[in-house]
């Protein structure tokens, strides 16, 4: 399942928290999607990714960006992690920020910061930014894994004014 969250124009600028997003599906990744005023998730959107990652085994460690993460004015869900494992000691926590959703003059935009206990047992630290290209409001926020199940964790919201 997903976690979908309904918005309004109560506040400017909104923070989700997740904390010890657990998957029941191994290697699978966190993802995001907006809604733009229909029933869909789907709102477009244009995003980079980079991400820092050490091997918990030590040796292996790189920052790099992440083409194949990023989106170009796309209605795909968006990518919060890397492949996130479901052994019981992993689990991925994180923020998003969603800057002035309700306006109907500009993009969107938001920027996210998650840590990954990833599959092969490597902390992944992944930066995603980006804007829903979109003039109308984003009312919903959609957070689910790309295949499966959440199987537990908390993800909080926050208003800003």
């Amino acid at each position: 399942g997903s976690s979908d969250v309904v918005l309004d124009d109560t506040y400017k600028e909104y923070l989700f928290t997740f904390n010890n997003m657990h998957p029941a599906t191994d290697n699978v990744r966190f993802t995001v999607n907006f809604r733009d005023g229909g029933s869909s998730y789907d709102a477009t959107k244009t995003t980079t990714n980079f991400s820092a990652y050490h091997n918990e085994a030590g040796g292996t460690q790189a920052v790099g960006y992440n083409a194949s993460h990023d989106l170009a004015q796309s209605t795909s869900d968006l990518n919060l992690s890397a492949g996130l494992g479901n052994d019981n000691d992993q689990s991925l926590s994180g923020y998003l920020h969603l800057f002035n959703p309700s306006s109907t003059t500009f993009a969107k935009h938001f920027m996210s910061n998650t840590n990954t206990s990833e599959r092969s047992d490597f902390t992944e630290n992944m930066y995603v930014a980006g804007y829903c290209n979109v003039t109308v409001a984003i009312d919903g926020v959609q957070f689910k894994m790309s295949s499966g199940n959440i199987d537990a964790g908390d993800i909080c919201l926050y208003g800003i004014a």
